[in-house]
């Protein structure tokens, strides 16, 4: 009995990881650090969520043609997640880099001033010394898009679908 691998979400796990793997590099080399969070986070270059869809429309393409009502449902994904990822989720890393940057500002002030906020906050559930930073890694640039879409796209033609099928 022949086993059958879903080769499109093979292909599409291969241009994630493939992706993760070059962000991890040029975050080490334009840091001198190992960040292992960047194997598995979002944002950064390239964008793994481009890469990760587009690798799949290109897979269902290849398999199902353009006519596919797959490919359809793949490419409008795609769009949808390309989106996001420049728009919405780009501007609440921005929202988050701003909220840390006026955090460490605020820390930086008088310990009295900090004492009169404390009792004038009293509701809140956390301590406002004990909040961790906020995530900056969450969407990506225009080129990190780009780059993401383009690794995807390679990664969908290279792998050879027919073997699998």
């Amino acid at each position: 009995m022949k086993e059958y691998i879903n080769v499109a979400i093979l292909v599409s796990v291969i241009s994630w990881a493939a992706a993760q793997l070059i962000k991890a590099v040029i975050y080490a080399i334009k840091y001198k650090t190992f960040n292992p969070e960047r194997l598995f986070g979002s944002g950064g270059m390239p964008s793994s969520h481009s890469s990760t869809v587009c690798a799949l429309v290109i897979t269902i393409y290849r398999m199902e043609g353009l006519n596919s009502s797959v490919f359809g449902l793949a490419m409008i994904v795609a769009m949808i997640t390309m989106y996001d990822a420049l728009g919405v989720r780009r501007a609440a890393g921005l929202h988050a880099k701003q909220i840390n940057r006026l955090r460490h500002i605020v820390d930086e002030l008088d310990e009295e001033i900090l004492d009169d906020i404390d009792e004038k906050v009293d509701n809140e559930e956390e301590d406002p010394d004990e909040t961790k930073e906020l995530k900056e890694f969450l969407g990506h640039t225009p080129l990190e898009v780009i780059f993401g879409a383009l690794l995807g796209i390679l990664i969908g033609l290279v792998f050879p679908t027919d073997y699998f099928i």
